[in-house]
């Protein structure tokens, strides 16, 4: 039986590209600066690469599972032709309040919840514990807390007083160097 690999998990809107809210079409997508490199370098590291995001905007009925679903293939593909490659996208299309229809309940899923790093941890055989979870709104920072991730980082420069520990890094160059140096992720 072969080992648990490590994963880098990465949220989509705000790490992957530019969260403009609601981020949709192909025309909104704007990759952020350094992802290409920061994949490039976990594939070459060994880390499995793993994108789990909250699409409230299905919920909501701003767009379809379907169109989600074509822009994620189209996300995939660009990253692919910068030999960037992601393994599986985890995604929780509904909201506990402002959901439509079907759209509107509790999902383990959705973060803060851990049920996306659970189920990517049960489906693709990870060590959580030596993985690292890249975010850019708190409640990315709980999930990963809360499914055992070893080294939870908190992109961008929102800092506040928290009740638990995660990285904080202004950039995901500065994600790059905990990937290489695992003496790094336990500060």
């Amino acid at each position: 039986m072969n080992l648990p690999r490590p994963a880098l998990f990465l949220d989509r809107d705000g790490v992957i590209n530019v969260d403009h809210g609601y981020v949709h079409r192909q025309e909104d997508f704007i990759f952020v600066e350094g992802i290409h490199e920061l994949i490039r370098a976990a594939n070459a590291h060994g880390y499995v690469t793993v994108v789990v995001t909250n699409q409230a905007g299905i919920a909501r009925g701003i767009y379809t599972e379907q169109q989600f679903l074509e822009l994620t293939k189209w996300m995939c593909e660009q990253l692919a032709r910068e030999n960037a490659h992601v393994d599986k996208v985890y995604y929780a299309p509904s909201h506990p309040t402002e959901g439509m229809g079907r759209y509107r309940r509790e999902d383990f899923l959705r973060k803060p919840n851990p049920g996306m790093i659970l189920q990517a941890k049960a489906e693709l055989h990870l060590d959580v514990g030596n993985s690292v979870l890249v975010g850019d709104k708190y409640s990315d920072i709980e999930a990963g807390i809360a499914a055992g991730v070893g080294c939870n980082v908190l992109l961008g420069t929102r800092v506040k007083q928290m009740s638990f520990e995660c990285c904080h890094a202004s950039s995901l160059a500065e994600v790059m160097k905990l990937l290489s140096a695992p003496e790094l992720r336990k500060k």
